[in-house]
C-alpha cells in the first residue's frame, strides 16, 4: 500500500491519534464517509440527469 510497511503505518496512526485525539477520530471518519457517499451520489445523479435530459429533448408523437 503506497510502499508503506507495517512500522510506518503504525507510526502514522500514532501521529494521527496524537493530533486528533481518540474522541475526534470517529467524527472524522463519519464525515469522510458522508463525503464519499455524497460524491458517489453526485456522480450517479449526473448520469441520471443526462438520461432525463435526453428523454425530454426527444419529440413524442401524438395521434
Amino acid at each position: 500500500m503506497f510502499g508503506l510497511h507495517g512500522q510506518e503505518i503504525i507510526i502514522i496512526a500514532l501521529i494521527v491519534l496524537l493530533l486528533f485525539g481518540g474522541k475526534k477520530i470517529p467524527e472524522l471518519m463519519k464525515g469522510l464517509g458522508k463525503g464519499v457517499r455524497s460524491f458517489r451520489d453526485g456522480v450517479s445523479g449526473k448520469d441520471e440527469l443526462e438520461d432525463d435530459n435526453k428523454s425530454e429533448n426527444t419529440p413524442t408523437q401524438t395521434k
